[in-house]
């Protein structure tokens, strides 16, 4: 057989797109893979709603809640945003730890280009985190009794809200796990981040029943107008403008992040 001539060009690997199609199928075996791991994954998120909706139904009384008809239709939507935020987090967690056993290593001796990791791997926890806010939506209706009487659409919008709040906020957990490959930092990072934005914002208590400071902290929260987002579009209330700057916080966010996360993953290379 004769040499290739000098003029033929070399393959350098295959597009992006299709790298990051196979790396996220990948990701997406791994993650449901093991049974047990599913079972639990959708089940935390059921729990926690359960404990929630029981522990603090006396705020269903409120004059912010009452609206609602009940507690649950003011806290399940809520609830998919705080998903979102936990599995954001998940996604910095789980680029570490493909990094410590040996994976990311093995990815970056192929002929792929590295951002098709990141891109691959915050795609996969957001198609995990639709399969999650799904399940909780429906274990909400059937069994807590929640009402979304914004119809199947308004339900639909809501869950592709909080899914694409999620995939932009992982980026910055991304960004922090390419930074510093720490451990403990990351879990330092996750509960800075993960109570106060959640806690200081409009899920678990309107705005007109926080004290002064803590109105003003939830008013520029972002989290607030993801929340104030998918409770309006699940529960066929006006929006106003706060799906789109929850979609332009999520889009900064995955910009800005994303640029750090290149950037920091390329110099790792």
């Amino acid at each position: 057989m004769s040499a290739p001539g000098p003029d033929r060009a070399e393959w350098t690997g295959s597009s992006l797109p299709t790298q990051v199609w196979v790396l996220t199928t990948r990701s997406l075996r791994a993650a449901f893979g093991d049974y047990r791991l599913v079972f639990f994954g959708l089940l935390q998120p059921v729990v926690l709603l359960l404990l929630f909706t029981q522990v603090f139904a006396g705020v269903g009384a409120l004059p912010g809640v009452a609206p609602y008809a009940g507690y649950v239709n003011y806290l399940m939507p809520a609830t998919l945003v705080n998903i979102a935020v936990i599995t954001a987090m998940g996604a910095g967690a789980g680029l570490m730890a493909e990094t410590y056993t040996g994976v990311v290593d093995r990815l970056r001796s192929l002929p792929i280009r590295p951002v098709s990791v990141l891109l691959a791997r915050t795609f996969a926890d957001s198609a995990r985190l639709t399969v999650q806010l799904a399940a909780i939506t429906g274990a909400g209706v059937l069994f807590l009794g929640f009402q979304p009487r914004g119809g199947v659409l308004g339900l639909a919008a809501a869950v592709l809200l909080a899914t694409v709040v999620g995939w932009g906020l992982s980026w910055v957990f991304v960004a922090i796990a390419t930074w510093r490959r720490n451990v403990e930092l990351m879990q330092a990072v996750s509960f800075v981040a993960m109570f106060p934005l959640m806690f200081s914002s409009s899920a678990y208590m309107p705005l007109a029943s926080m004290p002064g400071w803590m109105r003003a902290v939830a008013t520029v929260n972002p989290i607030t107008y993801a929340i104030d987002a998918t409770r309006a579009l699940a529960l066929g209330r006006p929006p106003g403008a706060a799906p789109a700057w929850a979609l332009l916080l999520a889009l900064g966010a995955a910009l800005g992040a994303g640029a750090v996360a290149v950037r920091n993953f390329r110099r790792a290379t």
